[in-house]
């Protein structure tokens, strides 16, 4: 009489089993059910049109998302991932520029627009520079516009002459 309600508990649990299966597996296209693969890496643009840049600032280290620059817009976004006040300031052709303090765990973004030249990016909080909380970039190159152009040369791809690999 066991026999019976044996095989309809396993024929039960194998159709449960195809079916979770079954939503596992790959569609027709060759997508998956229910996820998707994170989209291709993509220049970030904060609002107006800058591109964003996202600047860590530790106790007492700058890392920054990029080191590659050419002469634009961009929105430096500043996260304290420290445990002190923090910080972001950006001197260099294009003049200073400072960002609001802001507390550990918080943030701030400062917009500068870039010309060619060196740039030094440091904290400017209670000597934090001098405790090698810096870094340089070099901005390089022709602007580049939506069309992914030099407005100086119409028609020709705009690359970075030299990286800006900082200290």
């Amino acid at each position: 009489m066991t026999e019976p309600r044996t095989r309809a508990l396993l024929a039960l649990s194998a159709t449960a089993l195809a079916g979770v299966l079954a939503a596992c597996g790959s569609g027709g296209d060759g997508s998956s059910s229910g996820t998707t693969a994170p989209p291709p890496a993509q220049k970030s643009t904060a609002p107006g049109g800058a591109t964003r840049v996202a600047a860590d600032l530790t106790d007492f280290r700058i890392t920054l998302s990029q080191r590659t620059f050419t002469p634009g817009t961009y929105a430096f976004v500043a996260t304290n991932t420290g445990k002190h006040d923090h910080a972001l300031e950006v001197e260099g052709p294009g003049g200073e520029n400072r960002s609001s303090t802001v507390a550990p765990g918080g943030s701030t973004t400062l917009t500068v627009t870039l010309e060619a030249g060196r740039y030094e990016i440091y904290c400017p909080v209670d000597g934090h520079k001098d405790l090698g909380m810096k870094t340089e970039i070099t901005v390089a190159g022709a602007p580049v516009n939506k069309s992914g152009t030099s407005p100086a040369t119409p028609g020709t791809p705009t690359t970075p002459s030299s990286p800006g690999n900082g200290y």
